[in-house]
């Protein structure tokens, strides 16, 4: 999956508004989130609404409680392996909110601006699927090629930059299996 001009080249884009000028030109962290909308529900088109701020808050009771969210994610996979690009890796995107990450010596915070936010349709329990480990592992790896920063030891997941908050990709997500897909692939 090469990427062009911040862009992944097989992702569908649909941009956000919910993005920004990362103040560095600086991508060196892989942060793994999940969500469904609403929770628990794998289908149709509310991450993107949410993402693109044209979220219906009245087509479910869930949605009236994240009404005037403004979130967004580099990339999107999908239960299928789609992946949905909503901003390019060169602009920061509105994903790991208040977080910290030890970075060597030194803790960072503001993880947005050097980061990059990718959302893996799902929940913290229901098992991922073997497309979507299969696109993660494709789209990972071109990252690294284009931004060599972002080594093994900087994907981490939300849970770990935002422990008091979040606790995604959950038990759920096989960090093992990942890891092994992903050493197999840059053999």
């Amino acid at each position: 999956m090469p990427i062009d001009q911040g862009w992944l080249e097989e992702a569908r884009r649909v941009t956000s508004p919910n993005q920004d000028a990362r103040p560095k030109d600086e991508v060196s962290l892989l942060v793994l989130h999940s969500i469904s909308l609403p929770p628990g529900v794998f289908s149709g088109d509310a991450i993107e609404r949410l993402f693109t701020n044209r979220l219906d808050a009245e087509a479910h009771p869930y949605f009236a409680g994240i009404q005037g969210l403004r979130v967004s994610a580099h990339l999107l996979i999908r239960r299928d392996g789609d992946c949905v690009q909503f901003v390019p890796f060169t602009a920061r995107a509105w994903h790991a909110g208040r977080s910290w990450w030890r970075d060597g010596k030194r803790w960072r915070r503001a993880l947005n601006d050097f980061s990059v936010g990718i959302e893996l349709e799902g929940d913290e329990v229901t098992p991922y699927t073997e497309a979507q480990y299969r696109s993660l592992v494709h789209a990972t790896q071109s990252l690294r090629a284009y931004y060599p920063a972002i080594t093994p030891e900087r994907i981490t997941s939300h849970a770990r930059v935002a422990p008091l908050r979040k606790s995604d990709p959950g038990p759920a997500f096989d960090w093992a299996y990942f890891r092994q897909l992903l050493s197999e692939v840059t053999r």
